[in-house]
C-alpha cells in the first residue's frame, strides 16, 4: 500500500502536468512532460522533472516555467484539497538526450569493433 507520501506526490505530479499541457497558453514552450518529482520530507518544496521535445533552447523553456510556477502553484491549490501546497521548483530533465548521446557512442563503438574483426 502507498503512503500518504507518495499518493500526495502522484496526484501533484499528475496535477501539474494537467496544468501545464492544457491551462499554460504560451506557444513558444513547446511540447513539455513532466517526467519525474520528488518532494522533501514535510512536502512542502517539490521537485517537478521536466523535458521539452522537438525543440531546442531548453534551458530558456525552463526558465519561462519558472516564471508561471506561481501560477501553476495556484491553479494546484485550486485543485487539491491539501493544507498547504508546496513550492514548486522546476528542473530540466535531459535524460532522454543523455540516452540518444550513449545510444550513439555506443553504435559507434560497435561499428568499430565490427570493422576490426572484419580485417
Amino acid at each position: 500500500m502507498a503512503s500518504k507520501k507518495d499518493r500526495i506526490g502522484a496526484l501533484v505530479t499528475n496535477n501539474i502536468a494537467h496544468i501545464i499541457q492544457f491551462q499554460l497558453k504560451d506557444p513558444k514552450v513547446g511540447f513539455v512532460t513532466v517526467t519525474d518529482s520528488s518532494f522533501n520530507a514535510d512536502n512542502s518544496v517539490a521537485k517537478i522533472y521536466v523535458s521539452f521535445l522537438g525543440l531546442p533552447d531548453s534551458q530558456k523553456r525552463i526558465e519561462k516555467k519558472k516564471k508561471a510556477k506561481g501560477y501553476i502553484r495556484t491553479e494546484l491549490a485550486k485543485r487539491m484539497d491539501i493544507y498547504k501546497v508546496p513550492e514548486l521548483v522546476f528542473i530540466l530533465d535531459d535524460s532522454y538526450e543523455r540516452a540518444q548521446h550513449l545510444e550513439a557512442v555506443l553504435e559507434k563503438e560497435a561499428d568499430e569493433i565490427a570493422k576490426k574483426t572484419k580485417k
